[in-house]
């Protein structure tokens, strides 16, 4: 799958510049990453975005919108065609899908992103995603207090367009409100269980930006031809069709797990008698030294801690309707019954009669990860309760 990822606002841009880091020469997957903004300053800050796909828009204004989410809307309107047309400086009907890529409590990216959903589902017959993070509540204020205004704009969080802001949760479910209906899917990210003890967003942001272009890269790098020679054929291939088929088109919500582990490859990670165990042992590739032990091993950790620990949006694993995993790592450690019981444990975890699996053979990794996508969850506590602080500050 070629994804179009477009970043929508300061901390939309961040994280697509993340994206774009995180993608690698030997499992591209993406046409191309724009970044669309109505700062100039910090348009200028990214790094991976090459110059001419970064756009200011917004006449007048120096920085931000100061988390005024109507002024950001009647921007977006205005400029929707604008931003848009400055797609096709790169190769927008190549791509299999479109990525929105927006700070969900920002006034700017959630302003206008809705509009530029809406738009491209008109321009091109593929799915649009969104990929939304949610404001933590450090944030919204200095005593946590959404109620609390406050003049600070500096830029800061993964999804933050100031230190504190108490219009942040309001604005993060009236976007995704005006999402609903729009996009194919949403991709969340919650800001707030991701900050260690004492951190605020602007230490912590780079982080959660790394962390979460991880996740995106795992999803849509599975799908990706290989570029390396030495590349081997997945077992079970996941394609565009299955990212569809479980990202759905009816602007589900979806939560990404994770799990990683370092491994040593080549002579030192063992044999058994010191033979050649890909005979009919279930292991991928011709030259494999890895004990099965150690495969299996692998495969069952790291798929454990993509469906037990934390996701990017906390939900009850039960309370979905769709569900997928994908393993990868070095084809020699990618155990075709491990990855299959894998699959079997998200099915059991999910209770889905929907489950797809498959693994993401790649022969330079030194790592094996497991990535579980859990689609159509709800309801979700962490929406609940920022419903709950917009209402509380009047919003």
């Amino acid at each position: 799958m070629q994804l179009e990822v477009i970043g929508v606002g300061g901390a939309g841009c961040r994280i697509a510049d993340a994206i774009r880091t995180a993608e690698t020469a030997t499992r591209p997957f993406l046409c191309d990453v724009f970044a669309f903004d109505t700062d100039a300053q910090a348009l200028a800050e990214l790094e991976s975005v090459p110059d001419d796909h970064r756009h200011r828009y917004g006449a007048g204004i120096d920085t931000g919108l100061n988390g005024n989410l109507q002024r950001g809307e009647t921007l977006g309107e205005e400029h929707v065609d604008e931003l848009s047309r400055k797609l096709d400086a790169g190769q927008p009907s190549a791509a299999d899908a479109f990525l929105v890529v927006v700070g969900l409590g920002g006034a700017t990216g959630g302003g206008a992103a809705p509009e530029l959903v809406a738009n491209l589902q008109t321009l091109y017959d593929v799915p649009v995603y969104v990929l939304g993070t949610l404001p933590a509540d450090r944030e919204r204020s200095p005593d946590g207090d959404p109620s609390v205004p406050t003049d600070d704009t500096r830029p800061s969080g993964a999804d933050a367009d100031g230190a504190t802001r108490p219009l942040a949760a309001a604005n993060a479910t009236q976007t995704l409100s005006r999402l609903d209906g729009l996009a194919n899917a949403v991709l969340c990210f919650d800001n707030e269980p991701w900050l260690r003890t004492g951190e605020d967003m602007v230490d912590g942001r780079a982080r959660l930006n790394r962390e979460l272009a991880a996740r995106i890269e795992a999803l849509f790098g599975a799908t990706a031809q290989p570029t390396d020679e030495r590349a081997t054929s997945a077992e079970t291939v996941i394609d565009a069709n299955d990212i569809r088929r479980i990202l759905g088109t009816e602007t589900a919500l979806v939560t990404l797990g994770y799990g990683t582990q370092r491994i040593e490859s080549g002579d030192d990670s063992g044999s058994v008698l010191g033979l050649e165990l890909d005979l009919g042992l279930g292991l991928f590739g011709s030259d494999s030294t890895v004990e099965t032990s150690a495969a299996v091993s692998a495969v069952e950790t790291t798929v454990g801690k993509a469906i037990q620990g934390k996701l990017t949006l906390e939900c009850e694993r039960t309370n979905t309707d769709r569900a997928l995993l994908i393993v990868g790592g070095p084809p020699e450690w990618l155990n075709r019954t491990a990855v299959a019981d894998g699959r079997r444990r998200l099915e059991s975890a999910t209770e889905s009669t929907q489950t797809l699996g498959g693994d993401a053979p790649r022969p330079d990794s030194e790592a094996v990860f497991a990535l579980a996508v859990l689609a159509g969850i709800g309801p979700v506590d962490r929406i609940e309760q920022l419903r709950a602080a917009a209402r509380q500050s009047g919003q």
